[in-house]
C-alpha cells in the first residue's frame, strides 16, 4: 500500500488515546491497543510465530510522540516501551482494522488465561522507574 499520512494526529489530554484523522476516516486508538500491537521486535518477535502476547497493559498511557523522518511515528508509553516505529501504512492498518484486531486480542488474552490488568508487582516496578524497557519487568 502506498502510505496514507494522517491529516491530523491528536493525543487526548488524558493521554489514553491517539486520534488519527484521514480524508476517508478517523478513529481514536486507545493507548493499550497501540501498545499491545506495537511493531517492535519485543511484541512481534523476529519471525512469524515469535509474537509475544502483551498482558497487563490496560492502564498504559502515551507519554510521548516523536516523528521519525517522513515515514513514521515513535510512540513512548508509560511502561517505558518506546522501541516500536509506527510507519504510516501500519497506523492506517490499525485504524482500519481496529474492531477486528481488538476482538482478536481479547480472545487471545482469554485463551491464555491472562489479564489486561497489570499485576501488582508490575505496577510497583513502574512506580519505582523499573518498567518494561528498563529491565524492571524481568523480561529484558
Amino acid at each position: 500500500m502506498k502510505y496514507k499520512i494522517p491529516r491530523e494526529i491528536r493525543l487526548q489530554s488524558s493521554r489514553t488515546a491517539l486520534t488519527l484523522v484521514y480524508d476517508d476516516l478517523s478513529r481514536s486508538l486507545p493507548a493499550e491497543f497501540l501498545r499491545v500491537y506495537s511493531p517492535s521486535a519485543e511484541v512481534r518477535g523476529h519471525a512469524p510465530g515469535q509474537e509475544v502476547l502483551q498482558t497487563g497493559k490496560a492502564d498504559v498511557t502515551i507519554t510521548g510522540l516523536e516523528p521519525v523522518g517522513q515515514y513514521a511515528l515513535k510512540i513512548v508509553f508509560s511502561d517505558g516501551h518506546d522501541s516500536g516505529l509506527y510507519d504510516w501504512d501500519y497506523l492506517y492498518q490499525l485504524v482500519r482494522g481496529y474492531d477486528t484486531m481488538w476482538a482478536d486480542y481479547l480472545c487471545r488474552i482469554e485463551a491464555a488465561g491472562a489479564s489486561r490488568i497489570p499485576a501488582a508487582d508490575d505496577a510497583d516496578a513502574q512506580r519505582a522507574g523499573r518498567s518494561c524497557g528498563s529491565g524492571g519487568c524481568g523480561k529484558h
